[in-house]
């Protein structure tokens, strides 16, 4: 088990991840927290800012009970604000809020009126320093999440297939388009950290076919690697049947079958990991409580899909699965950017 206790080397590590994102002398940031945030990161987050002479506050929430029918894990929908006007005005007077609640505010109820303020977000991930250490934002991969996502917006189509069965179809014209190396400066802008990410919110009624997980492939709510296959039908945006026999299906049916919600069943959004300092075998190398999996979402080649919330298609939820995967196929248009888990042409790293 890794210790948790401030150490020299990560202050430092803080300290160049907020610079990337603008942070400096005067900058008004905000840290967000809850009660059951991880204490070392709100601590390291407060002596970075202060070594750069940032104008900050910091705000806790307590904790909320938890009111779902399951566990929540990695949704990027923190519930810790509980609309209160005190903490979405601070956040909406700042510049940067610097997020380390437990499940992250990127798809909380608050975040869009304070995005609308001007404020942007670097949501520090739940991880343990170790971890958002070896995975630290790049200034060099800024060009290349930029390229990414420009070549999902000017896309009409993405087409995933794989070998072990995979053929999906998404209409992406007009879908929201996104991404992250783990930084940005302009208003409103979204960063977490691990980052690098190239992400699209398919609409309504855009995304059907066949998706089949396989052995090694991650479902990052459970923080875990798939032993067994898992066959997604998928009609309209939304998962219509899961078909396997081992335990790993079995976990997945029951668990969405427990939110009692047919938006868990829709899907959130879809893309690829760009980090090259992400990787697939480290979720071997952890305990569960050290991680909060993030980083296994921005693995350079993968295949993300994630149900649960999609603002973009009037769909909200506390039920959520990221689910990335490996060896499989982007094409955009015909053109192929992952091939078999591998970036190509001016994405490759």
């Amino acid at each position: 088990m890794l210790q948790e206790r401030v150490e020299g080397k990560w202050i430092a590590c803080f300290r160049r991840v907020f610079t990337l994102n603008g942070i400096g002398k005067g900058t008004k940031v905000t840290v967000i927290s809850e009660t059951q945030s991880r204490p070392v990161l709100v601590h390291l987050s407060e002596l970075a800012l202060c070594d750069l002479g940032a104008d900050f506050c910091m705000v806790s929430m307590p904790t909320p009970r938890q009111t779902a029918p399951v566990p929540v894990k990695g949704t990027g929908t923190s519930l810790a604000i509980q609309h209160n006007r005190s903490a979405i005005e601070a956040m909406k007077q700042s510049e940067i809020v610097v997020d380390c609640t437990v499940e992250g505010m990127i798809h909380s109820p608050e975040w869009p009126e304070i995005e609308e303020a001007g404020c942007r977000i670097l949501v520090v991930t739940n991880e343990h320093p170790e971890i958002l250490e070896r995975t630290e934002p790049k200034a060099e991969l800024g060009p290349k999440v930029d390229l990414g996502v420009k070549m999902l917006s000017e896309a009409s189509e993405m087409r995933v297939t794989s070998k072990a069965g995979t053929d999906l179809v998404i209409d992406i014209r007009d879908a929201p388009c996104g991404g992250t190396p783990g930084f940005g400066t302009n208003p409103g802008h979204v960063a977490h950290w691990p980052g690098g990410l190239c992400l699209a919110f398919p609409g309504p009624n855009t995304v059907n076919g066949r998706i089949v997980m396989d052995v090694g492939d991650m479902n990052l709510t459970f923080k875990s690697y798939l032993a067994s296959q898992i066959d997604f039908t998928v009609e309209n945006d939304f998962v219509t049947e899961i078909k396997g026999d081992g335990l790993d299906a079995e976990l997945f049916r029951e668990y969405m079958a427990a939110w009692d919600d047919p938006k868990a069943y829709g899907f959130s959004h879809v893309g690829w990991g760009m980090n090259p300092d992400a990787r697939w075998v480290s979720g071997a190398l952890y305990d569960k409580r050290d991680m909060q999996a993030v980083e296994f979402r921005a693995w350079a080649g993968n295949f993300l899909w994630s149900t649960g919330a999609n603002q973009y298609a009037n769909r909200f939820t506390e039920g959520h699965f990221d689910l990335p995967m490996r060896r499989c196929t982007i094409a955009l248009d015909g053109t192929v950017v992952v091939k078999e888990g591998i970036l190509q042409g001016e994405l490759a790293l």
